[in-house]
């Protein structure tokens, strides 16, 4: 189904590579605008939309295969970024978030393994509704059509949300941080590249370099119908503030821990060094923790020297240092997204308090109680006003791979259309089909004819 505007130079340097017959050589642009590809992918979208799932998936294997047999170049591209970024003197934790190695190719294949052995999304029929007879209703899924990303740092986010919107049947725009331009670049050939030669539209992806590119795609508010920014606070912030195409995302990763007095106190003590250690640049690692007064004095201890061999900062309240010796915590401690070895702890009443708490300063991201009283958890559960609530399990685990989406494109803490790891389903919107046999709609304002709403069996 390609149409022969897919061509992609590999070795290309320029600022925007994906859809051949507008690039040079090189990947650069010829004479166009991001609002012009925008607006020659929308008229893609469609036939994007009707490929099949066979084809998408064959397009998935032949991605993963180019990736494995390329993979020695990618990572000597990634080691270029990684030198370059550790000259300019990055932290440890950004170096982290930039490599692209072994481990991440094997995560990222795995990933692309999962959407393969998942259903197709679209085409899903979910109402069938009969209104009269010879009338039927179907409200069926299809892609949501032309999708921006823009993510910071981690290339493996490129490999991710490429291979997600192939298998949801959308178009995407990717723009990648600078500082693995060289890693994006290597990747995103080999991916366009195996997805022509599968079949798929030459529109199906383009990819922008160009940071001077990132506001011509803000205001492509009638080409793209859907923005997801991937990176820090200040960043989503700016496309949030900056757009009118509907953003999905979240601009703060404030998470909470709190331990009920009904806690198990050794589980507690796994659950928040997990929560807070595994991976602390996450943004679903816990910044918060409230503990339960009556069990304070036992869990703080037990925890601290955890954290301690852990080598996690605690900031506390009059009330935590009265029992562990620790930093002090400030009123802004509540409202802040450390992204490192730092938690800020404070002692609650119970379970309504804690809720409050969260509610008043969190980022309705993830939050989690620790606790055996199922009813309890149930209150916490429900009142917590969060895309993710849990009961004895770390924060860590909202994420698309680990809820068994293959992958995810973000986490949205919004409530509309999606909602916490978004991975397929949250990439389709739904059409309504109506099928009738020569109804007009007189008929039924002027009496002759009535409605006759029967739900049919899927």
């Amino acid at each position: 189904m390609s149409d022969g505007i897919g061509r992609v130079d590999v070795a290309g340097t320029g600022g925007a590579t994906g859809m051949g017959d507008m690039v040079s050589t090189n990947g650069a642009a010829v004479g166009t605008g991001i609002a012009e590809v925008a607006a020659r992918m929308k008229l893609q979208s469609p036939e994007m939309a009707a490929t099949s799932v066979e084809l998408r998936n064959a397009a998935l294997a032949g991605i993963r295969e180019a990736l494995v047999a390329n993979a020695d170049g990618v990572f000597a591209a990634n080691e270029e970024d990684v030198r370059a970024a550790e000259g300019t003197g990055v932290s440890p934790a950004v170096v982290k978030r930039l490599r692209f190695d072994r481990h991440k190719l094997d995560d990222v294949c795995a990933g692309i393994d999962d959407l393969v052995g998942l259903p197709d999304p679209v085409g899903r029929t979910t109402l069938r509704r009969e209104l009269d007879e010879g009338l039927l209703l179907e409200r069926v899924t299809c892609p949501i059509g032309v999708i921006g990303v823009i993510f910071e740092a981690r290339p493996d986010v490129l490999v991710q949300i490429s291979a997600l919107c192939i298998k949801s049947g959308n178009c995407a725009i990717l723009k990648g941080g600078s500082e693995t331009a060289r890693t994006n670049r290597a990747l995103f050939a080999l991916i366009h590249g195996a997805a022509l030669e599968a079949g798929l539209p030459g529109g199906c992806l383009f990819q922008v370099e160009a940071h001077s590119q990132v506001d011509e795609l803000l205001a492509c508010d009638r080409d793209v119908d859907l923005l997801i920014p991937r990176g820090s606070n200040a960043f989503v912030r700016h496309i949030m503030d900056n757009t009118r195409i509907p953003v999905m995302g979240h601009a703060d990763g404030i998470c909470h821990v709190y331990v009920d007095a009904a806690a198990d106190l050794r589980k507690a003590v796994r659950i928040c060094v997990d929560a807070k250690v595994q991976y602390a640049a996450a943004c679903n690692a816990a910044e918060t923790l409230l503990v339960h007064r009556d069990v304070a004095g036992d869990f703080l201890p037990l925890l601290a020297d955890a954290y301690r061999a852990a080598g996690v900062e605690l900031r506390g309240t009059d009330e935590v240092r009265a029992i562990v010796g620790c930093v002090p915590a400030t009123d802004a401690d509540w409202d802040r997204e450390y992204l490192s070895l730092v938690i800020s702890a404070k002692l609650v009443g119970g379970v309504d308090e804690a809720i409050d708490h969260i509610n008043r300063h969190g980022s309705h991201h993830t939050d989690a109680i620790v606790t055996e009283d199922d009813a309890v958890a149930e209150r916490f559960m429900q009142l917590v006003d969060s895309a993710g609530v849990y009961q004895n399990a770390s924060t860590r685990f909202a994420d698309g791979f680990r809820y068994g989406f293959g992958a995810e494109v973000g986490i949205s803490t919004g409530k509309l259309h999606a909602r916490g790891p978004v991975g397929l389903d949250g990439l389709v919107t739904y059409k309504y089909r109506l099928r009738g046999s020569g109804q007009v709609v007189a008929d039924y304002a002027e009496g002759r004819s009535r409605f006759r709403f029967r739900d049919l069996r899927l």
